[in-house]
């Protein structure tokens, strides 16, 4: 079964303190936290790489759970190096790469879990044949890049078709999502959700993280109830 899990985006944190703002966000209630790396080719912008990576594992020691969205376009490249910074999962985008296959099983030989994203513009059935391959199936809800977004409710259909296809796989929603678009996400089947601002920049992150976690918490229970 997949279980709801909140996982901060600490791209919109202060950047001048981040050990401090993951511990902060753990210590709210975070499952895991989002880590987003642009190379500004993939993506206009540019974020950081594994060395910051391995930096912020230092700080905040083993137990967080580290789900880098590799908004790159040589994921191959990079799959070593995070794994050694102590990166626990390698979410990668389907269209950066023309061997999904061979990438799964490099990130799975280095110890990591696998996700696999699509943009807005990527049909769920170019996804289709890697999902039980893959740990995560990761739904882009705004276009890969920018914070700030507004959600789009349209790729809501793409996770309700891999929540009917695939009950037992983790469906990752990532853009414009807090407390005014969860119920969607949540209905749709998705249970791990990544938000930015709506919980970082929230003057109670532990209430919003809450509250994200019993809207999927309360759709996953309704769903095996209706079966």
């Amino acid at each position: 079964m997949a279980f709801a899990k909140i996982g901060p985006s600490i791209l919109s944190s202060d950047l001048s303190r981040l050990g401090r703002e993951c511990t902060r966000m753990m210590e709210c209630g975070a499952d895991y936290l989002h880590l987003d790396v642009m190379d500004g080719h993939f993506v206009p912008n540019i974020t950081f790489g594994h060395p910051m990576v391995k930096c912020l594992r230092d700080t905040v020691g083993q137990d967080p759970f580290f789900d880098m969205h590799m908004m790159v376009s040589r994921p191959e490249q990079w799959v070593k190096p995070m794994a050694a910074a102590g990166a626990n999962q390698y979410t990668f985008h389907l269209e950066a790469t023309s061997n999904p296959g061979n990438l799964i099983k490099e990130i799975r030989e280095s110890g990591m879990k696998v996700g696999l994203a699509i943009k807005p513009g990527t049909t769920v059935e170019e996804l289709a044949p890697w999902a039980q391959e893959i740990d995560m199936a990761l739904v882009m809800t705004v276009e890969p890049g920018f914070g700030g977004q507004k959600f789009l409710e349209d790729m809501m259909p793409k996770v309700r078709w891999l929540r009917t296809q695939f009950p037992s796989l983790d469906i990752e929603v990532d853009g414009g999502v807090g407390p005014n678009t969860i119920h969607k996400c949540a209905e749709a089947g998705a249970n791990m959700i990544v938000s930015g601002s709506a919980v970082i920049g929230s003057d109670d992150p532990r209430s919003v993280i809450a509250l994200l976690r019993t809207a999927v918490a309360d759709a996953i229970q309704k769903r095996s109830l209706d079966r």
